[in-house]
């Protein structure tokens, strides 16, 4: 009896071996000119993006010390020694991270769709710190991130832009 998984690999597999003999089969003009076709460098809409090594670092460390704060908020939640009045200021603390989470996120979306640039972004209480990857060091365009990013709140934040 052939179960969903079995049937599933069987069809992906028989795929894989169709456009492999299709591929070897193919003549060598048929592959030049898909190489030609396929040319990067002569797109002008293409934007390459790699990560700053910086960001990366800075994404990881900030996403490890959330982590850690919200494993200790739960064990605080479900513990059974805990107060009421603590696990009532855990509850509240775990939710003003889910909040401050969700606006970095909206933060960075609007960074990358405005100003095509990856950047990370923390937030402490009224302060906002963006770190953009850049190699260039633009006054101008931290103004307009500045000015992008307050538009989202209704109180005047205190942001600041690095460069790295």
């Amino acid at each position: 009896m052939i179960n969903k998984q079995n049937l599933w690999f069987l069809t992906l597999f028989s795929l894989i071996m169709v456009l492999s003999i299709y591929y070897l089969t193919m003549s060598d003009d048929t592959l030049s000119t898909l190489n030609v076709n396929s040319d990067v460098s002569d797109a002008t809409d293409v934007v390459i993006s790699e990560e700053n090594d910086t960001l990366v670092a800075l994404r990881v460390s900030e996403e490890e010390a959330l982590i850690a704060r919200m494993n200790e908020l739960e064990e605080i939640l479900l513990s059974d020694v805990a107060t009421l009045e603590e696990k009532n200021d855990a509850y509240e603390e775990l939710q003003s991270l889910n909040k401050s989470e969700s606006e970095k996120e909206a933060i960075i979306k609007l960074i990358k769709e405005e100003y095509k640039l990856d950047s990370v972004v923390q937030i402490e209480n009224t302060s906002i710190t963006i770190t953009i990857a850049s190699t260039t060091h633009d006054a101008a365009l931290a103004n307009n991130i500045i000015r992008s990013v307050q538009k989202l709140y209704n109180q005047d934040m205190y942001i600041t832009v690095k460069f790295s």
